[in-house]
């Protein structure tokens, strides 16, 4: 009778283990969106709305505006219409990793560089 029940425990744990995590990426692709992060230790928030094509960025005051490239329904590239410096000039690549009711978990990072950054970003509506 233990042995059954041990079994069951352990089906039970490998199932729930077994879950993929959700990724509706389609919810995401569109609206207003809010995302804050550490940086030389003081939390900074940035605002962004998203079309299918344009993404505008609301950050320390100012306003910026990039294009959107779609790869698939998780991916994106960001890309920069009027930068200001050559760091300004390098794409950005975004993928969702996992996706909940109000908010988004991604990675991102400049492409051709190797350092990858994580963040959640919050629907506003």
């Amino acid at each position: 009778m233990v042995n059954y029940f041990f079994s069951g425990v352990l089906i039970l744990l490998f199932w729930a283990c077994g879950q993929p995590p959700q990724r509706n990426c389609t919810d995401f692709k569109t609206g207003e969106f809010t995302f804050t992060t550490v940086i030389d230790g003081e939390e900074k928030k940035t605002t962004f709305h998203r079309t299918l094509d344009t993404e505008v960025d609301f950050y320390d005051g100012k306003r910026d505006t990039s294009s959107v490239r779609w790869i698939n329904d998780c991916e994106y590239i960001l890309k920069n219409k009027n930068p200001k410096s050559k760091a300004e000039e390098k794409s950005i690549h975004i993928k969702i990793l996992t996706t909940s009711d109000s908010s988004y978990t991604f990675e991102y990072n400049a492409v051709g560089d190797k350092r990858r950054f994580r963040g959640t970003a919050h629907k506003i509506n």
